[in-house]
Order: C-alpha cells, then sequence, then structure tokens
C-alpha cells in the first residue's frame, strides 16, 4: 500500500465506517446504524452513500468482504476492516488529535 498519509484526510463517511469495521465485521445495515448512534443521531448514511464508499474502501484495499456466518441470509454481505485500514484510521485520528491540540492551544494563547 502507498504511505498511509496519502489516504488522508478521510471524509466522514469512510472515517464512520472504518471505525464501526475496526470493532468488529458488519453488514451495510448495521453500519448505517452503528453510525448513527455513534455519532449521536448527527450522521446518517443513506444506502447510495454507503455503498459507493464501501466499494472505494473495497477498491483501497482498507476494507474486505467477510465470510457470512452461518444460518445468516447469505444475500447479505459482510465487511472487516483490513490492516491496512485500521492503519489508516489510526493516522487519521492522529492526524485529528493534532488539529485539537493546535486549536486549543490557540485558544488558550488568546485567552492569556
Amino acid at each position: 500500500m502507498n504511505d498511509v498519509k496519502e489516504m488522508l484526510p478521510l471524509t466522514e463517511a469512510f472515517y464512520y465506517i472504518l471505525i464501526v469495521l475496526y470493532t468488529e465485521p458488519s453488514h451495510g445495515y448495521g453500519i448505517m446504524q452503528d453510525t448513527e448512534k455513534r455519532s449521536g443521531g448527527r450522521v446518517k448514511l443513506g444506502a447510495g452513500t454507503l455503498y459507493t464508499a464501501l466499494n472505494t474502501l473495497l477498491g483501497k484495499g482498507l476494507i474486505e468482504q467477510y465470510p457470512v456466518p452461518e444460518g445468516a441470509d447469505s444475500r447479505r454481505k459482510m465487511y472487516a476492516i483490513t490492516e491496512n485500514g485500521k492503519q489508516v484510521v489510526e493516522a487519521e485520528i492522529a492526524r485529528l488529535e493534532e488539529l485539537l491540540n493546535v486549536g486549543r492551544q490557540a485558544l488558550i494563547t488568546k485567552k492569556g
């Protein structure tokens, strides 16, 4: 894979999809529900946005299709984050932390 930082910044949709899949594999509808829950209802991924993003993330090697568990609906596709995907989301979190730290420092300096 190319340098992880070349994949940054992530769109909000990509970020939430990767975060959801970081904890466990999921199917599309589960990703939509978990994203809405994790964002406190602020982010609602529509089906078109979700499946376009999933196809892009698959193409970039950040996620992969995951075997459907025994007894589950075989028409439902499951997705899992790859090691490359984990590296990218970890780099994005570090990038966002830097932005927050710089912003907070600017606020403290201005007040002082």
